[in-house]
């Protein structure tokens, strides 16, 4: 019997009228298995996420897959957005099965949560010979699946970045030197690795797909202000001004979408987080005095957050759907005979050349067009009536699905960068909805003993607990606020202290007492935001200059200086903890 209807998350009810029997993760889900002897099939993805609707309406949906899952399986459905321990622990697993990983994910375990074959999407034909393959694998090869399962785990815990013992150079119960953890030569040396990847021509890093990739634009911001290396900024400018133009950046209403799919920022993969908006919003704000352009979509993305992500609740909802009806980007593309019918003839042609489309050359699929802004054009005032009347037009299309998930960590981001966004312009509404957004998360996520609720929705807390990266994203959040969130901030710190450290200086992503998986994560590595560790060595930073508590500034040295190494050997995916050295380099001088 599926058993998602009552889940909290909006992906598991997303599935809750699949005939496959979906179980949520659960230690009654694994006993099942065991009683049952059979495996358990681990189905890990995200609401937003295109790849899963697609395998979803193939296979999830089909009775003769479904059957063939529920007779020989424990189907179990995971929101990687709400269980990130269970993403970053099998994925690990399916990165060191396959070498790569994506979403959905999708697992076959023992009853105990041991993965012994992993992969990603799977088309139906190729799905039912993987189900007949596996069962017979179970039934005749348990030994040798028990034998790979040991294995994988094991390589799974070997594939962790490596950390620095910091002991002797900073006893855990003393202060730590004067020095600072990680020598300017080598930021310098990891801003000159980082700009040796840029693409000089569109911005950003490497080729398509390209992401954002703000944690690396961050660090050369900071690498800039302590080193006056003009480069840094130059490409930070050049990176922010190709998006702003490009079809990642929404020409209509604001707001990025996740992802563009070729190496120009030309079309974008149309989901919009929360995240990303929020880091974004963070770094236009940075750049607001630079140019207009960076001012107006600051100021775009600010309102794009308040009007679209806003909760009833006070939060910010997690992300937009890429799809439209099962169409990607049914909501935001136009074909030359849309703008003719919305505009009329002289307008349409003066907006399609505003908007950099070329007449019998769209630039999406089905002949229709991805707005870009190649350049301001000279009429500003007609461009702004034209971008009214289309938008007008778009609210009349089926609109995508939001996921009104309130992601703590998420929020937190979305706090920090409204409160920095406010503080540059005096914008007393971001400000506002900041402090609400604090308050929903200190009344829906927070508990009496300080503890963090992962997610909420409809002011309802999800059962999954805090990682590391809400503790710390929550508290950036608050510090940034100031005044009576410091002490809530530091609340949130002393449960990073008790219940995630390493005990050698480092961090682990899930506390102490959670629930003890296959493997237990621990990863300096950054994703579309910086890490859980290194938001926490950021948050000790700014607790240190919010409070002069010497104690935060010692944790964050250690922290950094314990992921040296990991920062050494790949600083393109170690920004966020470059940035959190710079910053300490900067109050060390």
């Amino acid at each position: 019997m599926n058993e998602l209807a009552d889940a909290l998350s909006p992906y598991l009810r997303q599935h809750a009228d699949n005939p496959v029997a979906w179980r949520q993760w659960s230690p009654e889900a694994l006993a099942e298995a065991e009683r049952r002897d059979v495996p358990l099939l681990i189905s890990i993805g995200y609401s937003t996420c295109h790849w899963c609707h697609v395998m979803a309406h193939e296979s999830f949906e089909d009775a003769t897959v479904a059957a063939s899952m529920n007779e020989r399986f424990v189907p179990v459905k995971v929101d990687r957005e709400e269980r990130p321990d269970l993403d970053a622990v099998y994925m690990q697993a399916t990165m060191a099965i396959t070498g790569q990983g994506g979403w959905p994910m999708t697992v076959f375990a023992f009853p105990d949560g041991t993965p012994f074959f992993a992969g990603t999407y799977f088309p139906k034909p190729h799905f039912l010979r993987l189900l007949d393959a596996v069962h017979t694998a179970w039934t005749e090869q348990r030994e040798e699946l028990r034998s790979q399962g040991a294995a994988i785990v094991q390589a799974s815990a070997q594939t962790g970045p490596p950390f620095a013992d910091i002991t002797v150079a900073c006893p855990l119960d003393g202060p730590c030197p004067p020095a600072p953890p990680v020598r300017t030569e080598m930021l310098d040396s990891a801003a000159r690795a980082l700009l040796a990847s840029a693409d000089r021509t569109n911005g950003g890093f490497g080729t398509a797909p390209k992401f954002p990739s703000v944690p690396s634009l961050r660090f050369l911001l900071d690498h800039y202000v302590r080193s006056g290396d003009e480069a840094a900024l130059d490409h930070v400018r050049l990176t922010a001004e190709r998006m702003a133009r490009g079809g990642i950046y929404d020409q209509l209403a604001g707001g990025f979408a996740r992802y563009s799919v070729d190496e120009a920022w030309v079309v974008p993969h149309f989901e919009k987080m929360l995240y990303d908006n929020a880091e974004l919003l963070w770094l236009y704000a940075r750049l607001y005095g630079e140019g207009e352009l960076y001012a107006r979509v600051a100021d775009e993305t600010a309102a794009f957050l308040l009007e679209h992500f806003s909760t009833a609740e006070g939060g910010f909802a997690a992300a937009f759907d890429a799809d439209t009806g099962g169409v990607e980007g049914l909501t935001y593309v136009w074909t030359f005979q849309d703008l003719t019918e919305t505009l009329g003839v002289d307008d349409a042609a003066w907006a399609a050349e505003a908007f950099g489309l070329a007449e019998g050359r769209p630039n999406f699929e089905h002949d229709a067009n991805v707005l870009l802004l190649p350049r301001d054009p000279a009429d500003g005032a007609r461009l702004a009536a034209i971008r009214h009347r289309l938008l007008a037009a778009r609210r009349g299309r089926p609109q995508p699905g939001r996921d009104d998930k309130v992601v703590a960590a998420w929020n937190g981001l979305a706090i920090a960068a409204l409160a920095e966004y406010s503080s540059r312009t005096g914008h007393r509404d971001s400000l506002l909805a900041a402090e609400r957004a604090a308050e929903t998360l200190a009344r829906l996520h927070l508990g009496e003993d300080d503890r963090l609720a992962r997610a909420s929705l409809g002011g309802t807390a999800s059962e999954a607990p805090g990682v590391l990266e809400d503790y710390a994203a929550v508290a950036l959040g608050f510090l940034r606020l100031g005044g009576a969130w410091t002490e809530r901030a530091a609340a949130l710190l002393e449960q990073i202290r008790g219940r995630f450290t390493d005990g050698l200086g480092g961090f682990h992503d899930t506390a102490t007492d959670a629930e003890a998986l296959v493997t237990r994560p621990a990863d300096v590595h950054d994703g579309p935001t910086a890490s859980g560790w290194a938001l926490a060595a950021t948050a000790l930073l700014e607790a240190f200059q919010a409070t002069g508590d010497e104690t935060y500034k010692d944790d964050a040295w250690r922290a950094i200086a314990r992921a040296e190494p990991a920062m050494s050997a790949n600083p393109r995916f170690t920004s966020g903890l470059h940035s959190a050295a710079e910053a300490l380099a900067r109050i060390q001088r």
